[in-house]
Protein backbone atom coordinates (compact mmCIF):
# COMPACT_ATOMS: atom_id res chain seq x y z
CA UNK A 1 0.00 0.00 0.00
CA UNK A 2 1.19 3.53 -0.55
CA UNK A 3 -0.66 5.85 1.47
CA UNK A 4 -2.77 4.60 4.84
CA UNK A 5 -4.92 7.10 6.72
CA UNK A 6 -5.41 6.07 10.47
CA UNK A 7 -7.46 7.42 13.49
CA UNK A 8 -7.23 7.33 16.75
CA UNK A 9 -3.45 6.13 16.05
CA UNK A 10 -1.41 7.72 19.44
CA UNK A 11 -1.79 4.76 21.27
CA UNK A 12 -3.24 1.03 21.05
CA UNK A 13 -4.06 -0.80 17.64
CA UNK A 14 -4.25 2.57 15.62
CA UNK A 15 -0.31 2.87 16.99
CA UNK A 16 0.53 -0.48 16.34
CA UNK A 17 -1.33 -0.44 12.70
CA UNK A 18 0.88 2.95 11.89
CA UNK A 19 3.92 1.04 12.81
CA UNK A 20 2.51 -2.31 10.46
CA UNK A 21 1.97 -0.17 7.34
CA UNK A 22 4.71 2.24 8.24
CA UNK A 23 6.97 -0.92 8.40
CA UNK A 24 5.75 -1.92 4.64
CA UNK A 25 7.10 1.83 2.96
CA UNK A 26 3.40 3.13 3.53
CA UNK A 27 3.17 6.85 3.92
CA UNK A 28 0.89 6.94 7.06
CA UNK A 29 -1.63 9.88 7.91
CA UNK A 30 -2.02 9.89 11.51
CA UNK A 31 -4.74 11.37 13.75
CA UNK A 32 -5.79 11.48 17.49
CA UNK A 33 -6.48 14.17 20.10
CA UNK A 34 -3.16 14.15 21.81
CA UNK A 35 -0.93 16.08 19.63
CA UNK A 36 2.31 15.47 22.02
CA UNK A 37 1.77 11.73 21.31
CA UNK A 38 1.47 12.03 18.03
CA UNK A 39 4.44 13.53 17.46
CA UNK A 40 6.50 10.94 19.25
CA UNK A 41 5.41 8.13 17.05
CA UNK A 42 5.48 10.27 13.84
CA UNK A 43 9.81 10.48 15.62
CA UNK A 44 9.60 6.81 15.82
CA UNK A 45 8.38 5.97 12.40
CA UNK A 46 11.33 8.10 11.13
CA UNK A 47 9.81 11.26 10.84
CA UNK A 48 7.94 10.55 7.47
CA UNK A 49 4.75 9.95 9.03
CA UNK A 50 1.76 12.51 8.50
CA UNK A 51 -0.21 14.05 11.44
CA UNK A 52 -3.18 16.15 12.63
CA UNK A 53 -5.01 16.42 16.46
CA UNK A 54 -8.64 16.80 16.40
CA UNK A 55 -11.60 15.39 17.57
CA UNK A 56 -12.87 12.52 14.95
CA UNK A 57 -16.89 13.73 16.06
CA UNK A 58 -15.80 16.99 14.44
CA UNK A 59 -16.89 16.56 10.63
CA UNK A 60 -15.85 19.39 9.75
CA UNK A 61 -11.95 19.16 11.43
CA UNK A 62 -12.36 15.38 9.26
CA UNK A 63 -12.78 17.27 6.50
CA UNK A 64 -9.76 19.45 6.70
CA UNK A 65 -7.56 16.46 7.83
CA UNK A 66 -8.48 14.42 4.76
CA UNK A 67 -8.14 16.84 2.09
CA UNK A 68 -4.53 18.27 3.79
CA UNK A 69 -3.43 14.68 3.71
CA UNK A 70 -4.40 13.80 0.36
CA UNK A 71 -2.69 16.74 -1.07
CA UNK A 72 0.22 16.03 0.82
CA UNK A 73 0.12 12.05 0.17
CA UNK A 74 -2.35 11.62 -2.34
CA UNK A 75 -5.12 9.47 -2.21
CA UNK A 76 -5.13 6.74 0.59
CA UNK A 77 -5.34 2.92 -0.69
CA UNK A 78 -7.00 2.10 3.01
CA UNK A 79 -8.82 4.60 5.67
CA UNK A 80 -9.48 2.62 9.05
CA UNK A 81 -11.96 4.23 11.27
CA UNK A 82 -10.22 3.31 14.70
CA UNK A 83 -10.90 5.82 17.26
CA UNK A 84 -13.10 5.37 19.64
CA UNK A 85 -14.14 5.47 23.57
CA UNK A 86 -15.21 3.02 25.83
CA UNK A 87 -16.73 3.83 29.28
CA UNK A 88 -18.99 2.11 31.58
CA UNK A 89 -22.68 3.11 31.48
CA UNK A 90 -26.01 2.46 33.26
CA UNK A 91 -29.00 2.96 31.98
CA UNK A 92 -30.74 4.22 34.49
CA UNK A 93 -28.63 6.54 35.66
CA UNK A 94 -29.51 10.11 34.25
CA UNK A 95 -26.21 11.50 34.48
CA UNK A 96 -24.91 8.35 31.95
CA UNK A 97 -27.11 10.34 28.87
CA UNK A 98 -24.23 13.11 28.57
CA UNK A 99 -21.73 9.71 28.96
CA UNK A 100 -23.92 8.08 26.16
CA UNK A 101 -24.20 11.19 23.72
CA UNK A 102 -19.85 10.78 24.17
CA UNK A 103 -19.76 7.67 23.20
CA UNK A 104 -22.18 8.10 20.12
CA UNK A 105 -20.86 10.81 18.96
CA UNK A 106 -16.86 9.48 18.91
CA UNK A 107 -17.75 5.70 17.76
CA UNK A 108 -20.62 6.20 15.61
CA UNK A 109 -19.97 10.08 14.25
CA UNK A 110 -16.33 10.04 14.11
CA UNK A 111 -16.74 6.62 12.32
CA UNK A 112 -18.43 8.30 9.80
CA UNK A 113 -17.06 11.85 9.58
CA UNK A 114 -13.63 9.40 9.13
CA UNK A 115 -14.47 7.85 5.86
CA UNK A 116 -16.67 9.99 3.98
CA UNK A 117 -14.50 12.51 2.73
CA UNK A 118 -12.41 9.43 1.25
CA UNK A 119 -15.28 8.00 -0.54
CA UNK A 120 -15.49 10.15 -3.74
CA UNK A 121 -12.00 10.84 -4.40
CA UNK A 122 -11.58 6.93 -4.18
CA UNK A 123 -14.40 5.90 -6.14
CA UNK A 124 -13.25 8.39 -8.82
CA UNK A 125 -10.29 6.01 -8.76
CA UNK A 126 -12.07 2.96 -8.79
CA UNK A 127 -9.96 1.51 -5.81
CA UNK A 128 -9.66 1.34 -2.35
CA UNK A 129 -10.60 -0.16 1.34
CA UNK A 130 -12.40 1.57 3.61
CA UNK A 131 -12.22 -0.10 7.19
CA UNK A 132 -13.94 0.43 10.68
CA UNK A 133 -12.95 -0.68 13.86
CA UNK A 134 -16.30 -1.93 15.67
CA UNK A 135 -16.23 -4.70 18.66
CA UNK A 136 -17.65 -7.85 18.79
CA UNK A 137 -19.78 -5.66 22.26
CA UNK A 138 -22.09 -4.76 19.48
CA UNK A 139 -23.20 -8.02 18.99
CA UNK A 140 -25.31 -8.20 21.82
CA UNK A 141 -25.84 -5.55 24.24
CA UNK A 142 -23.49 -5.77 27.80
CA UNK A 143 -24.45 -4.98 31.45
CA UNK A 144 -22.82 -1.54 32.25
CA UNK A 145 -21.82 -1.19 28.67
CA UNK A 146 -24.77 -0.10 26.60
CA UNK A 147 -23.67 3.19 25.38
CA UNK A 148 -20.78 1.04 24.26
CA UNK A 149 -22.03 -1.77 22.89
CA UNK A 150 -24.85 0.31 21.21
CA UNK A 151 -22.21 2.63 19.58
CA UNK A 152 -20.58 -0.73 18.19
CA UNK A 153 -24.03 -2.22 16.94
CA UNK A 154 -24.72 1.16 14.95
CA UNK A 155 -20.96 0.89 13.59
CA UNK A 156 -21.52 -2.54 12.23
CA UNK A 157 -24.72 -1.19 10.60
CA UNK A 158 -23.73 1.60 9.09
CA UNK A 159 -20.87 0.25 7.40
CA UNK A 160 -23.17 -2.35 6.43
CA UNK A 161 -24.97 -0.04 4.79
CA UNK A 162 -22.31 1.94 3.09
CA UNK A 163 -20.79 -1.60 1.86
CA UNK A 164 -23.68 -2.00 -0.27
CA UNK A 165 -24.05 1.37 -1.06
CA UNK A 166 -20.61 1.18 -2.83
CA UNK A 167 -21.36 -2.31 -4.37
CA UNK A 168 -19.93 -2.38 -7.90
CA UNK A 169 -17.97 1.07 -7.62
CA UNK A 170 -14.26 -0.92 -7.08
CA UNK A 171 -14.34 -0.16 -3.33
CA UNK A 172 -14.15 -2.64 -0.32
CA UNK A 173 -15.55 -2.05 3.33
CA UNK A 174 -14.20 -4.19 5.79
CA UNK A 175 -15.85 -3.62 9.46
CA UNK A 176 -13.76 -5.41 12.16
CA UNK A 177 -14.72 -6.66 15.71
CA UNK A 178 -12.22 -7.18 17.59
CA UNK A 179 -12.17 -8.65 21.24
CA UNK A 180 -9.77 -8.08 23.99
CA UNK A 181 -7.00 -6.51 22.90
CA UNK A 182 -4.19 -5.17 25.34
CA UNK A 183 -5.14 -0.94 25.32
CA UNK A 184 -5.11 1.60 27.20
CA UNK A 185 -9.21 0.89 26.64
CA UNK A 186 -9.08 -2.38 27.95
CA UNK A 187 -6.61 -1.61 30.92
CA UNK A 188 -8.97 -0.12 32.95
CA UNK A 189 -10.78 -3.62 32.86
CA UNK A 190 -11.66 -5.16 36.45
CA UNK A 191 -11.94 -8.92 35.35
CA UNK A 192 -10.76 -11.60 33.31
CA UNK A 193 -10.36 -10.71 29.47
CA UNK A 194 -10.45 -14.05 27.31
CA UNK A 195 -8.04 -14.48 24.12
CA UNK A 196 -6.15 -11.29 25.43
CA UNK A 197 -4.09 -10.30 22.26
CA UNK A 198 -1.40 -7.83 22.67
CA UNK A 199 -1.98 -4.67 20.20
CA UNK A 200 1.19 -5.56 17.83
CA UNK A 201 -0.40 -9.19 17.57
CA UNK A 202 -4.22 -7.28 17.40
CA UNK A 203 -3.12 -5.28 14.75
CA UNK A 204 -1.31 -7.67 12.80
CA UNK A 205 -4.73 -9.90 12.74
CA UNK A 206 -6.81 -6.86 11.69
CA UNK A 207 -3.94 -5.66 9.06
CA UNK A 208 -4.97 -9.69 7.28
CA UNK A 209 -8.54 -9.52 7.54
CA UNK A 210 -8.55 -5.94 5.49
CA UNK A 211 -6.16 -7.54 2.92
CA UNK A 212 -8.35 -10.30 2.69
CA UNK A 213 -11.12 -8.14 2.05
CA UNK A 214 -13.17 -9.74 4.44
CA UNK A 215 -16.34 -7.88 4.82
CA UNK A 216 -17.42 -8.88 8.31
CA UNK A 217 -13.90 -10.08 10.24
CA UNK A 218 -13.79 -11.02 14.51
CA UNK A 219 -10.09 -10.54 16.02
CA UNK A 220 -8.98 -13.33 17.22
CA UNK A 221 -10.75 -16.18 15.68
CA UNK A 222 -11.82 -17.71 19.10
CA UNK A 223 -14.14 -14.40 19.82
CA UNK A 224 -15.68 -15.31 16.56
CA UNK A 225 -16.95 -18.93 18.08
CA UNK A 226 -17.80 -16.83 21.08
CA UNK A 227 -19.49 -14.39 19.46
CA UNK A 228 -21.78 -16.75 17.45
CA UNK A 229 -22.57 -18.54 20.54
CA UNK A 230 -24.25 -15.39 22.26
CA UNK A 231 -26.40 -14.30 19.11
CA UNK A 232 -27.60 -17.85 18.72
CA UNK A 233 -28.59 -17.65 22.58
CA UNK A 234 -32.49 -17.51 23.47
CA UNK A 235 -32.86 -13.93 25.16
CA UNK A 236 -34.09 -15.52 28.21
CA UNK A 237 -30.92 -17.70 28.63
CA UNK A 238 -28.65 -14.51 27.55
CA UNK A 239 -30.37 -12.36 30.16
CA UNK A 240 -29.91 -14.78 33.26
CA UNK A 241 -26.09 -15.32 32.62
CA UNK A 242 -25.66 -11.34 31.39
CA UNK A 243 -27.13 -10.03 34.61
CA UNK A 244 -24.62 -11.54 37.07
CA UNK A 245 -21.56 -10.43 34.03
CA UNK A 246 -18.81 -7.96 35.25
CA UNK A 247 -18.78 -4.77 34.05
CA UNK A 248 -16.46 -1.92 33.22
CA UNK A 249 -15.87 0.90 35.93
CA UNK A 250 -18.09 3.82 34.33
CA UNK A 251 -16.67 7.23 34.36
CA UNK A 252 -13.36 5.72 32.65
CA UNK A 253 -12.32 6.94 29.48
CA UNK A 254 -10.50 4.61 27.52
Amino acid sequence: MRAVFITGASSGIGAALARHYAARGAAVGLVARRAEALAALAAELGGTAWTDAGDVADAAFMRRAASAFMQARGVPDLVVANAGISIGTLGAAAEDLAVLERILRTNVLGLAATLQPFVEPMRARGAGTLAGIASVAGFRGLPGAGGYSASKSAAITWLESLRTELAGSGLRVVTVCPGYIDTPMTRVNRYRMPFLLSAEAGALRIAGAIDAGRSLAVVPWQMALASLALRAMPNWLYDRLAAHAPRKPRGLPG
